[in-house]
Formats: structure tokens, C-alpha cells, sequence
């Protein structure tokens, strides 16, 4: 994912969601639905969630130093991480609390004109914000189902946006139709029902959210694709017998770290190493730009021995 293409996603959504929370709000204070006020404080989280993620864009950005010598990149999980702690606590507790209190003491609504209206406006603007976040999700998609885009992605702002947009139509289409029953019944208990939805909502989005950026912060290898890349990568070079072992690690959404362990003739001279060596990492970098970060040890390859028990002796023979 390109930073710019996540920026841009993060600013409409941004700017669609602080109009929208405060048009909400005016519709709850002029009808009185509970489906409103959730609504305005699902909106108002998701404005906080979008400025947090901008801010760990930002410092994402900070020059590596030696207290961070792999630099600040993991920034962007953990201000995706607080951002699903934010829609947990914020907005699907607090929309589940007022869904209940509602459901338990109905109101009637008034001026349901009010509110009918801004539902529908939020709705188009949302479905703007999310119709951005998809054009910019696709640029990097590739093949990849959306859930499979979501649940792979290294950049945690896309996926996170996406979601939120998601939810946020997903519950402006429970408002309206609570609202829309309490009108039409004149049972505001509707109202509340469609609040406690959204709550629901929310609370199941913050959980995808939390667990997929979980993964990112304990920390994620490369993709199968790009593990292969580098392995053919470094297999093809001439001077290499073989690869021993490798690892990677994502430092941050455009940063992988290698750490690979290489065979070589034993009768390879210092020189003769220090330039395979540089030949394997321009390789690498070649075919996966982001692996910034290459650790290789020039080794001797000695294949492992099987050794066979039986009650006489121990039986040592070479593998093939």
C-alpha cells in the first residue's frame, strides 16, 4: 500500500465523519433517538481513529536511532491497535448501553423528519468515504478477496478504514430502520433496538480489528510470495551451494528485515565471500524492494547425520 493512497482514505474519511457526527448530533437533540446519539458517538470515535492513524503515520516516519536501530515503523500497528481498543470501548459499549436503556425505557420520537434526513445524507457520505478507501485498496489488492486483503495486509490503515466504513454503513442502515419502525409504530422501543444493533456492530468490528493488528505487533514474516522471491533469489546466485535457513520480519508496513544463513565453497576466500555476499542482497532487494534490512551469514554446509539405535551399537552413517 502506497503512504499516499492510505493518507488519502484516512483524510475523506476523516472529513466525511466529523460532518457526520455533527450533523447526528443536531438530529438527536432536536428528536430525541437514541439510534441518533450512537450513531453521533460512533462517528465522533471514528474522526478520533482516523486522526490516531494519521498521527502514527507520522511517526512511523522518525529516523531509526540507537534507543529504535530498526527505526519507528511498528508505530502505525500500535495507533491501529489503539484505534480498535477506542471503537470497543467508545462506541459499541456505549451504543449497547444506550440500546438497552432505551429498550427499557422507550421515548417517542419527534421530528422524525430530522433525523430520517441526516441518515440518508450519512449514508452518501459514507458510501463516498468507503468508494475512496476501495479505489485505494485496489491499487494493492491484486487477486485477493476482500477478507483475504484484510486479514493479509501488512499497512494497517486501508483494512482498518474499510472496516470502519463498513460498520459505519452497516449501522446507519440499523438506525434508519429503527427510527424509521419507531415512526411508523409509534414504539420507540424500535429506536432502541437499533441502537443495541449497533453496538453489536461495532463491538464484533473492534474484535476483527484488534486481532488482525495483534498479529502485525507480535510481529509477521513476509508473504508467501515474496518468502519465495527471495529464496529463488538467493538459490540462484552462482557462488551459493545453498540456502541453510532463513527468516524475515516485517519492521514495519514497507520494511522487512532478512536474516538468511548461505553455504559457500569452504575453499572461499574473504573476498570472494564479501562479494557474494553483496551480489546475494542486491538480488533480494532486486526482486523484494521493501527488504531494506539483510542479514546473511556465510556458512559451510556438513549434512546432518541419521543415527541409528539398536541393541548392539550405535550405527552413525552421512546422509545422501
Amino acid at each position: 500500500m502506497s503512504a499516499s493512497g492510505g493518507t488519502r482514505a484516512i483524510v475523506a474519511a476523516l472529513l466525511a465523519n466529523v460532518g457526520i457526527a455533527i450533523a447526528k448530533f443536531v438530529a438527536f437533540l432536536i428528536s430525541g433517538s437514541s439510534s441518533m446519539l450512537a450513531e453521533s458517538v460512533h462517528s465522533l470515535a471514528d474522526s478520533g481513529n482516523q486522526l490516531l492513524l494519521l498521527l502514527g503515520g507520522r511517526k512511523a516516519k522518525k529516523q531509526a536511532d540507537r534507543e529504535h536501530p530498526f527505526g519507528y515503523g511498528r508505530e502505525r500497528y500500535v495507533y491501529a491497535f489503539v484505534v480498535s481498543i477506542i471503537l470497543f470501548s467508545v462506541g459499541g459499549v456505549f451504543a449497547i448501553y444506550e440500546g438497552i436503556e432505551k429498550i427499557s425505557h422507550p421515548e417517542e420520537i419527534s421530528n422524525p423528519i430530522v433525523p430520517l434526513a441526516v441518515l440518508v445524507i450519512a449514508i452518501g457520505l459514507e458510501g463516498f468515504s468507503l468508494r475512496t478507501a476501495i479505489k485505494e485498496s485496489n491499487h494493492t489488492r491484486g487477486k485477493q478477496s476482500w477478507v483475504q486483503f484484510v486479514r493479509r495486509a501488512k499497512a494497517p490503515e486501508l483494512p482498518v478504514v474499510l472496516l470502519e466504513d463498513t460498520a459505519a454503513l452497516t449501522g446507519l442502515a440499523f438506525a434508519l430502520v429503527g427510527v424509521g419502525l419507531s415512526v411508523i409504530t409509534g414504539d420507540g422501543v424500535w429506536d432502541g433496538i437499533g441502537t443495541l444493533f449497533i453496538g453489536v456492530l461495532l463491538v464484533v468490528v473492534a474484535v476483527i480489528l484488534g486481532i488482525e493488528t495483534k498479529s502485525l505487533l507480535v510481529g509477521e514474516g513476509a508473504t508467501d510470495a515474496d518468502h519465495e522471491k527471495i529464496v529463488r533469489a538467493i538459490e540462484s546466485t552462482p557462488k551459493v551451494d545453498r540456502l541453510i535457513h532463513i527468516k524475515t520480519l516485517y519492521l514495519g508496513p514497507d520494511e522487512l528485515l532478512v536474516g538468511a544463513k548461505i553455504a559457500l565453497a569452504p575453499d572461499s576466500e574473504l573476498r570472494d565471500v564479501a562479494e557474494t555476499i553483496d551480489e546475494v542482497e542486491g538480488r533480494i532487494r532486486e526482486v523484494v524492494p521493501i527488504a531494506r534490512v539483510i542479514y546473511l551469514e556465510p556458512d559451510v554446509y556438513v549434512p546432518p547425520v541419521d543415527v541409528e539405535l539398536n541393541t548392539s551399537a550405535i550405527v552413525i552413517k552421512s546422509a545422501d
